[in-house]
């Protein structure tokens, strides 16, 4: 039962580690927030980023229980950019540089993918992945969220996640999926500890 009285997220973005605060408070779990940033592996395929991370993690904090999340956009139209640079292309170009690139163009369909690595006691590790498609907006759309969160419609959704309260889009985001599970799955772990 002791082993995740205490989860350590790993994340050098506070708008991450409130999302994924927000959730795991609904499973009554406690998250602290761990601000470092690990030097990111250059890859085309996120798991590798997220893989690395994980390893690079662990010898920071050591046999504690972690947590590290990556998460990418994918754009079709631009053959999967900016993918595995979704952060590096946001500070660089952000909203208004993607919706330019995007000019004119009718297939506007996109997906976010994420990794999330749980890291328990004993050096074992569990992957979890989730994929949410939807389409890029043509203008910037919503005041709340961060990163692309203004661009993006989910599918089956008229709006953009910034356009969704922080509660709401928790329920409908990859990242809040991704949490979701990881909590549901800690929990699982506590029952039969």
């Amino acid at each position: 039962m002791k082993e995740f009285d205490k989860i350590h997220f790993v994340t050098s973005n506070r708008n991450k580690y409130e999302e994924a605060s927000e959730i795991f408070g609904r499973y009554k779990l406690r998250l602290e927030w761990v601000n470092i940033s690990v030097e990111e592996v250059q890859s085309d395929l996120l798991l590798d980023v997220i893989l690395w991370k994980g390893y690079d993690i662990l010898k920071i904090l050591g046999n504690v229980p972690f947590i590290v999340e990556d998460t990418g956009l994918f754009i079709n139209y631009l053959n999967g950019f900016p993918g595995t640079y979704s952060s590096y292309v946001y500070k660089s170009i952000g909203c208004k540089g993607i919706l330019k690139l995007l000019e004119g163009v009718e297939d506007r369909t996109a997906y976010f993918l994420s990794y999330g690595l749980l890291h328990m006691k004993n050096n074992i590790f569990k992957l979890f992945k989730v994929r949410i498609d939807g389409i890029i907006s043509f203008e910037e759309r919503g005041m709340g969220g961060f990163g692309f969160d203004p661009i993006f419609i989910p599918e089956g959704h008229k709006i953009t996640y910034a356009e969704m309260g922080p509660s709401v889009k928790n329920n409908f985001s990859h990242r809040g999926k991704l949490f979701n599970m990881i909590a549901k799955y800690i929990l699982s772990r506590r029952l039969v500890m």
